[in-house]
């Protein structure tokens, strides 16, 4: 003869839907944090694109600039050209290392002396005649006070 729930139902009721909301919600804060997180994370990764493709003026020296510079050679709307010309950047360039190819010589554990007099003769005669390789690998950091990315870049001497 039961016509409605008891008070302790009700609450029991109050409490899990209560629960169930609270996580929604942080399930819904975590995942609106992320996609903030990943719209920076592209922007940023965009701006460092725009450097590598602008190489020729920029990355292999140290200047500053803004990022409407940067994009000179690309077709931009005027509204979206004037917002970045409003991002000033720090071009840094740091060189890490210089490889040459006629440091690396060879096996040091040639099976017999000739091969090991041919593989000198042949280095010198690389040398002597220009063909050895020289990398220069160094870091470019483009700051902004709203990103910051760091590029490794190997220039052929």
């Amino acid at each position: 003869m039961r016509k409605g729930f008891t008070l302790i139902e009700v609450m029991i009721a109050v409490m899990i839907v209560s629960i169930v909301i609270a996580a929604l919600l942080k399930i819904q804060g975590n995942s609106s944090n992320k996609l903030i997180h990943l719209k920076s994370m592209m922007k940023t990764t965009q701006y460092s694109s725009f450097l590598l493709a602008n190489s020729e003026k920029y990355g292999f020296e140290s200047t500053t600039t803004n990022m409407a510079d940067v994009l000179g050679d690309f077709k931009l709307e005027n509204k979206l050209r004037r917002k970045l010309k409003n991002i000033k950047i720090d071009i840094k360039y740091d060189i890490v290392d210089t490889l040459d190819s006629s440091d690396f010589g060879g096996d040091d554990s040639p099976s017999t002396n000739d091969i090991q007099i041919q593989d000198q003769q042949t280095e010198q005669t690389d040398v002597e005649q220009g063909s050895a390789i020289i990398l220069e690998i160094g870091k470019s950091i483009m700051k902004s006070d709203k990103f910051s990315t760091s590029l490794i870049r190997v220039k052929l001497l």
